[in-house]
């Protein structure tokens, strides 16, 4: 083969390559494009206070209820205070930036938690206290596909940082809306722990956002935490209400 017939086939290689890694990239950003939209549906890109009711059933018979009033003001700032059960009112969860810590009735320091711990039932601290995917996720589009005759695309979420509640998220987002229909949440290990699903979309603060989220454990069928979300409002927030000594004063 001549010299020129190679250097011609090598470019023509080059050009695919580019234009693979060009696809590629296109199909990343869009993922997380994406990824931002159904969070936005999800949620307020504004400050906002929203009531979370949790309803946790376990095959054991223990089954649980607690209420909480949450306030976020972007990414990494949100308040989460316990309201039931009356044995844990008082309760105030603070998360900032990658730091979360729980303050503590009678108790003079914070203390640092997880956001993966086990809040209850199949809620981690991170599920309330850190709403939203984009901040913490880098997104790949996997496939697209149909379910129940509308389309969607899956999506592989990786951990863009430390200390996020899971490793690992496949998640379904509307091609045509933009609204969450499913979630699974994987450990480091790649075990798949447990499986969410958006459910009863109603306006809340102007925008049709889904009122029900259902975590069903994945290792232990029937085993559920069901979040029903209400009062949703957008409203100032001051930056000093997210932070420790704003808290210690509260609970003085």
């Amino acid at each position: 083969m001549n010299t020129s017939r190679c250097k011609a086939l090598l470019g023509i290689v080059i050009a695919l390559l580019n234009t693979h890694l060009l696809v590629a990239r296109a199909a990343d950003l869009d993922a997380n494009a994406l990824v931002a939209a159904a969070d936005a549906i999800r949620f307020p890109t504004e400050p906002f206070q929203v009531q979370v009711r949790v309803s946790s059933i376990s095959t054991r018979g223990k089954n649980e209820l607690h209420e909480y009033q949450v306030l976020q003001k972007g990414y990494d700032n949100s308040i989460v205070r316990t309201l039931l059960p009356v044995s844990e009112k008082g309760q105030v969860m603070l998360l900032k930036g990658a730091d979360l810590w729980v303050f503590l009735p009678q108790v003079s320091q914070p203390v640092r938690l997880p956001l993966s711990q086990r809040l209850t039932g199949q809620v981690a601290n991170g599920d309330l206290a850190r709403a939203n995917f984009g901040g913490d996720y880098q997104a790949t589009l996997i496939k697209e596909e149909d379910i129940n005759g509308e389309r969607y695309a899956q999506m592989e979420l990786i951990a863009s940082r430390r200390g996020v509640t899971y490793q690992r998220v496949l998640y379904w987002v509307s091609l045509k809306t933009h609204r969450p229909y499913k979630a699974e949440f994987y450990t480091v290990s790649k075990r798949l722990m447990k499986t969410g699903v958006y459910q009863n979309f109603i306006d809340m603060g102007g925008t049709l956002r889904p009122s029900r989220l259902v975590l069903s454990d994945a290792l232990h069928k029937g085993e559920e935490s069901v979040l029903e979300y209400s009062g949703l409002k957008t409203r100032a927030i001051p930056d000093k209400v997210f932070t420790k000594e704003f808290l210690r004063k509260l609970q003085n």
